[in-house]
């Protein structure tokens, strides 16, 4: 009875596994809360491993460069973060509508939030975009990068600013198909786009058989016609009737109401994730003084950090979908569980990748470059970070949490606060105070993560979210 017992949780896991990755029809406001999360997660993760996957292997090529190489993309990355910010935090609130429509049983609802979200993004892409493409020498001059770094890699930062409409859509539609429950989807479609890429990025960037020889610009290529594909795909899902929600012709004109429902909870959104990711550039410009090698260092040891985390996020967004659908259906109790049973999963996951990055980083750092001074500063960014690993897991699932409720002023003053009042100041008086170097700039990081997680604990505990409308 009992080899029959576990015969059948295998047969039941396999199965659950089949029906996660190939899309459920579940109704994720009903049943089991851990079959829901992971029916949402599977795909949320695979989606987000492939993304880790292609910042790792687009790192590993671009190293064959050189420094000069390697700091133009941690340089160029550090200012697009500010195109991420705003593509997460419109992103955001698109998922937080959807999600409410379909907990409330309006599809048509639904989907005229998700068209109004992608003209809502496509126009702040469109005031992004032109600047940072006509000014990409300046600001990577502006971002401390020497003469001849500006002149090999300016192109990839002004085809890379100037293509930010491919991210924003890239992330607009994947957040329509989350907030409906159709994860596995926006899963297909990170993983077309960055297969795409995968293969194309050594040729670009080497001139492999028929391709040009490009240099560090033909990373930045590569991204872009990988991510078009993807775009397109995402279109022909969501218009063609094959995905939970259909976008029709006149989900595209104007909703003034819906419009400015969706900006009132952006602006707080994109402000969020701005605080966030503005000050990794100011940690980047603290780094970059100290010279490329240590911004390659740092570049290295921050991408292998992401390709655990990014997954992580793919776990924490299965909470958002969860509070959004549940809120919407009455059912807050359901909700909060679900976001307990995810921070608890996080956490088990990231503490073991810990002893990783604490006790073996060279054997990851390794693997990208043998140069001693790039290694050295890599590994003491992954040994310093790793320390706030279980930070990272409970912090970002209380983030998504809020944002899942439409609730974006909570995180966006913890933000403020754990960012602007704590990591920078403290990074500065680490690094150059008292005389830290890079390590101290390393340091801030895990510390202000700590004090954002107990912060958002402490504001997740006191349950107003579960009382926000959207």
């Amino acid at each position: 009875m009992a080899n029959l017992a576990i015969t059948q949780e295998k047969h039941s896991v396999f199965e659950s596994l089949k029906e996660a990755i190939r899309g459920s029809h579940q109704d994720f406001t009903e049943g089991s809360v851990s079959r829901a999360i992971f029916l949402l997660a599977t795909p949320m993760v695979l989606e987000m491993l492939m993304e880790s996957l292609f910042s790792i292997v687009n790192v590993f090529w671009v190293t064959r460069l050189g420094s000069d190489a390697v700091a133009t993309v941690g340089l160029t990355e550090s200012m697009l973060s500010m195109v991420f910010a705003v593509a997460v935090g419109v992103s955001m609130s698109a998922t937080a509508m959807v999600a409410r429509r379909i907990g409330e049983k309006d599809p048509r609802g639904a989907a005229v939030a998700g068209g109004q979200a992608i003209l809502l993004g496509v126009g702040c892409a469109l005031l992004m975009g032109l600047p940072g493409f006509l000014l990409a020498p300046k600001l990577l001059e502006w971002m401390g990068g020497s003469p001849q770094l500006i002149a090999a890699g300016w192109k990839y930062t002004a085809i890379t600013f100037g293509a930010n409409i491919v991210v924003l859509l890239l992330f607009l539609n994947n957040a329509i198909f989350r907030g409906v429950g159709d994860a596995s989807v926006a899963m297909r479609v990170l993983w077309m786009s960055n297969l795409i890429n995968l293969v194309i990025d050594p040729c670009l960037i080497f001139g492999l058989g028929p391709f040009p020889e490009l240099g560090i610009t033909g990373a930045a290529v590569s991204t872009l016609v990988g991510r078009s594909f993807g775009v397109a795909y995402q279109f022909w899902m969501l218009t063609s009737g094959k995905a939970r929600v259909t976008l029709r012709a006149s989900d595209f004109r104007i909703v003034p109401d819906v419009i400015v429902a969706l900006i009132r909870v952006s602006v707080t959104g994109v402000l969020q994730f701005a605080i966030a990711h503005s000050s990794w550039i100011a940690l980047v410009r603290m780094i970059s003084t100290f010279g490329s090698v240590a911004v390659a260092g740092y570049t290295i040891g921050i991408r292998i950090f992401i390709f655990v985390i990014l997954p992580c996020w793919g776990l924490s967004g299965a909470a958002a979908t969860m509070v959004g659908q549940n809120l919407g259906a009455k059912k807050p109790e359901r909700a909060e569980k679900a976001v307990w049973l995810t921070a608890l999963y996080n956490a088990l996951f990231l503490a073991l990748i810990a002893v990783s990055f604490i006790f073996w980083p060279e054997a990851l750092v390794g693997f990208f470059t043998s140069e001693p001074a790039e290694m050295a500063y890599a590994v003491d960014c992954l040994r310093i970070v790793g320390y706030g690993n279980v930070a990272y897991a409970f912090g970002m699932v209380m983030v998504q949490a809020f944002n899942g409720a439409g609730d974006t002023v909570t995180p966006t003053l913890i933000n403020l606060i754990g960012f602007w009042v704590l990591e920078i100041p403290i990074a500065y008086v680490l690094a150059f105070q008292l005389n830290w170097g890079v390590r101290g700039v390393f340091a801030s990081i895990p510390i202000a993560e700590v004090f954002i997680t107990l912060m958002g604990l402490f504001m997740f505990l006191r349950g107003t979210w579960k009382t926000r409308t959207i």
